[in-house]
């Protein structure tokens, strides 16, 4: 009895193993992890995975394209490894975008720290912007340190990258990418915000005499980071902003990733809610001369998997144009 349970015991882990390795098979062998490198300036690790149709544009003679992932743990924690697992998962979700896309696709790994909860580095909150603790300052820079290892990286294989990158996120991550394309507008090919904490970061300084701080808007733009606002970068990139009609998601009732200041007008000039204030953020964005489309998806709430169709979608667009 003892031998014939331990035979069938043996067989289910050998039927897990193998379907285990059949899920996880493609993704495990080719994702590449880069430890923190501070020399290079940046100081979390962060993952690569190839698609096997940017490794064919490449055997091509042609040039392939970088997909960025900001990861979101959804936790705070003072441990790297619980950022890590996270991060590792979002790319093995994601690489299927990435072949869908023939990209190559990079997933950082920042900690959301837990001792300095207010710094919402997975949203790029002004919080992020302003700590000098070294480990999480500037992870915007420290993501384009990352990029740059990465296409060294590449060239070395003989897989030269477009400088310019997708950036995509949804939610706190979704917020990220909507505010690293105002940060950085010169290397970013197209964005792809989803449900971006209830509100889109303003590409204007302020509205109706009322000056919009970061993240509300730009009004100290270069102040926290010492350059001034790229206004002919930034409408140069095509955006797809997108959320569901039903999602009631609102970064603005915490805290930890949005000053009181800030919120408040938020609020108070463009409505208390994220489907209210919908209609004035796409109003904005034209009056800038943004090129962002606004998507509200009926009948869908805070469900980034039903949603990223919309965004896959938008890319292949913009990389069927290059």
């Amino acid at each position: 009895m003892i031998k014939k349970f331990i035979l069938i015991t043996s067989v289910l882990v050998i039927l897990l193993l193998i379907t285990a390795g059949i899920l996880l098979g493609p993704y495990f062998a080719t994702v590449k992890l880069f430890s923190s490198n501070s020399i290079k300036g940046y100081h979390a690790n962060f993952y690569l995975y190839v698609s096997p149709g940017a490794r064919e544009i490449a055997e091509n003679g042609g040039t392939v394209t970088l997909l960025i992932q900001p990861n979101n743990s959804g936790t705070t924690s003072d441990n790297p490894r619980v950022h890590e697992r996270d991060a590792w998962l979002t790319g093995f979700e994601r690489h299927k975008i990435a072949n869908d896309l023939k990209v190559v696709l990079i997933v950082p790994a920042f900690i959301r720290p837990a001792t300095d909860w207010q710094v919402y580095t997975h949203a790029l909150d002004r919080d992020a912007l302003k700590t000098k603790r070294e480990d999480i300052a500037r992870i915007d820079l420290q993501l384009l340190a990352m990029i740059d290892t990465a296409r060294d990286y590449l060239e070395e294989k003989g897989m030269p990258s477009h400088k310019k990158f997708l950036i995509q996120g949804f939610s706190a991550s979704g917020m990220f990418a909507n505010r690293f394309a105002i940060l950085h507008p010169d290397r970013v090919l197209a964005v792809s915000a989803g449900s971006p904490g209830g509100w889109p970061i303003a590409p204007i300084r302020k509205y109706k005499n009322n000056l919009l701080p970061y993240p509300a808007g730009i009004s100290d733009l270069e102040t926290l980071t010492g350059k001034p606002f790229d206004s002919v970068a930034y409408r140069a990139i095509p955006q797809l902003i997108y959320m569901g009609s039903s999602d009631d998601n609102d970064s603005l009732d915490f805290t930890d990733g949005w000053d009181k200041d800030a919120s408040s007008k938020v609020d108070s000039l463009f409505g208390s809610d994220p489907q209210r204030r919908w209609s004035q953020a796409e109003m904005l964005y034209k009056q800038s001369g943004a090129n962002a489309k606004f998507i509200l998806i009926n009948n869908v709430g805070h469900n980034r998997k039903e949603l990223q169709s919309y965004s896959t979608d938008f890319f292949k667009d913009i990389l069927d144009q290059r």
